[in-house]
Parts: C-alpha cells; sequence; structure tokens
C-alpha cells in the first residue's frame, strides 16, 4: 500500500486573496541591491505556442541542433506609474507605510477610482525616517486584447544600495508609461508568479491523488479509507481530505525570456488566441508555462534564486498555426 501522492509543500491550501499574485519585493530587493531600477513587470497571459532555435549550450546532446521548445506568450501593455510609497520599519523590524506621492497627471480614462482613492493618504513627514520606496502603478487593460475596464493597482518593488537612489530612480518614473523593455532584456532569466486555475471543492483523489479503492470496499470507493487510529481522538491534518483546490498563488522558478517584442503579428495566430483575442502590441515570450488561465494577470520579475548566465537565442521559427481548433 503506498502513501498519498499528493504534497504538502503547500499547505493550508488555502484560496489566494486577490486574482493577481503578492508578491515580497523586500527579498528580491536583497537579491538586486545592485541593481538601480525596477524588478518586475505585469502582463495578461495569452496562450501557448512553439518556437525553434539553436541550441547554444556547449555540453548538450542537442548542440548547435535546431530544438523545438513551448513558450508563453504574455500580453503586456505599458502600466501607469500613478504614485510612489514610502515604508518605515516598526518594531519588530516589519515594513509599514509612511506615505504616498501620487501623480497630477493620471489620466481619466484609466479609471483608477475605480480601485483606489488616489491622494487620500499624506506624504511622508520630513523627519520620518524612510526604509523603503516602492512604485504604485496601475495596469491599462483597453490597450490589451481583451474587453477589460478597470484596472489593476499594485506595487513594484525598486532595486538600489541606498533610499536616496531608489527615491531618485521612483521619481524619475512617477506620471510616466513604463513599459517591459524598460525592465528586461530579451535572454534574460525571470520568476514568473501568477494565480492558478481555481476547481472549487473536490475530493481527495483529485486534490491528493490518492488511490481509488478497489469493488469490495464500502461503497467509498473514492475516499481515503482509515482517517486515524483510534487513539488520539481527533483527524490529523495530515489525512488526505476533500476541500479547496486550485486558485492558488503559485512561482515558476528560473524561465528564460525569449522575446520582448511590439509587433504582435509575429505571434498573433490566424483568428487570434483561444480564449483570448488578439494581441495588439507589446508582448512577452518566457520559455515553457506560467501558471494560470488564459486573461488572467501574472506577474514577471527578476530571478531570486541563484543566477544562470544570459544566452540571447535567436527565434529561426514562431509558429502562428491557428489554435481555434484545440480544446
Amino acid at each position: 500500500m503506498r502513501g498519498r501522492r499528493g504534497s504538502l509543500q503547500y499547505w493550508p491550501r488555502s484560496r489566494a486573496r486577490r486574482i493577481y499574485p503578492s508578491v515580497n519585493w523586500q527579498g528580491i530587493e536583497k537579491k538586486h541591491a545592485d541593481h538601480s531600477g525596477i524588478l518586475g513587470f505585469a502582463g495578461f497571459k495569452v496562450g501557448m505556442t512553439h518556437v525553434q532555435y539553436i541550441d547554444t549550450r556547449a555540453n548538450s546532446p542537442t548542440n548547435n541542433k535546431t530544438i523545438t521548445r513551448a513558450v508563453t506568450i504574455i500580453d503586456s501593455p505599458s502600466v501607469f506609474v500613478c504614485g510612489i510609497r514610502f515604508y518605515g520599519k516598526t518594531h519588530t523590524l516589519s515594513l509599514k507605510i509612511l506615505g504616498e506621492k501620487w501623480s497630477d497627471s493620471i489620466p481619466k480614462d484609466l479609471e483608477i477610482s475605480r480601485k483606489t482613492m488616489p491622494g487620500k493618504k499624506p506624504s511622508h513627514g520630513r523627519h520620518a525616517k524612510v526604509a523603503d520606496v516602492r512604485l504604485i502603478v496601475a495596469t491599462q487593460p483597453k490597450k490589451s486584447g481583451m474587453d477589460k475596464k478597470k484596472p489593476d493597482v499594485f506595487e513594484l518593488g525598486i532595486g538600489g544600495k541606498t533610499v536616496d537612489e531608489k527615491t531618485k530612480a521612483a521619481e524619475s518614473r512617477l506620471g510616466k508609461e513604463l513599459f517591459a523593455k524598460d525592465v528586461f532584456k530579451v535572454g534574460e532569466w525571470v520568476d514568473v508568479s501568477g494565480v492558478t486555475k481555481g476547481h472549487g471543492f473536490t475530493g481527495p483523489v483529485k486534490r491528493f491523488g490518492i488511490r481509488i479503492q478497489g469493488r469490495k470496499d464500502r461503497q467509498m470507493n473514492r475516499h481515503p479509507g482509515s482517517i486515524g487510529p483510534t487513539t488520539p481522538r481527533k483527524v490529523s491534518w495530515r489525512v488526505p481530505m476533500a476541500g479547496q483546490y486550485g486558485y492558488f498563488t503559485r512561482t515558476e522558478f528560473t524561465k528564460r525570456l525569449l522575446g520582448i517584442g511590439d509587433d504582435a503579428s509575429k505571434i498573433n495566430p490566424a483568428g487570434g488566441w483561444l480564449r483570448y483575442g488578439v494581441v495588439p502590441g507589446n508582448y512577452i515570450m518566457v520559455e515553457g508555462s506560467v501558471p494560470g488561465p488564459s486573461k488572467r494577470l501574472v506577474f514577471v520579475r527578476k530571478v531570486v534564486r541563484s543566477r544562470r548566465k544570459d544566452v540571447v537565442t535567436e527565434l529561426k521559427y514562431i509558429s502562428t498555426d491557428s489554435k481555434q481548433g484545440l480544446r
């Protein structure tokens, strides 16, 4: 008899608080203290296709040969930098908001009032000790391929050795549009965070992958069987039981950025993308898969694990075959 196939690495398995992920910028800023600039970007997941390029890895069995790799396309219209948020440290060394500085030139068609009330919090005082600075940005979904009006407002971390250096970089971006090419370059290794597809309330077979019982079990074929001993008289949290599954915040680490462009005709298939439509302009191409279904906002950020050498790969072929017939 084998044990549970499902992993307890992520526990408890609870729903994400919001439809786009929250990012621990504090840890990323420590990793990239020498990088003076923005540490992440956000876009809407479109779908997957495949590309072909020449393998340049020296020790690879397919060195100097054409290989095929699956890629994910992310619709990445520019985001608008609405404000700057200042943080200070508490006695427990956690961060608290000291104040905000908002732009006076927020476009009216951005409809940012749907998500927040800009300018209501006072700016930080002169004598307040600022420990960190972040950008407050808003997506511009009207520039994407989706029929969406309400923008998503979130923070982006800034790299730098000192607070003054971060503040200077933030103020230079205030009231302007930020593009993916301003943050990343082709061939760079990145981490991608997103909220996975939700499945609602599911049983232990789907949730943990346990074995389905045989025909002689007492009409409980999809049950874990014994849920514990007589003593102690309680069910352990390790027992695979039914519950919430999906809609989790997950991160894919160390994925290569194969392309950043503004000519979407190179990647749009005939008839548009399945369950998304047509990408109108800017896009990001990430090697491999990305968490979440199409149309969901995902975060692309600088890597936090041991960095590999950035490799620029020239793509020989990008598949634009129609995906409408694939289900």
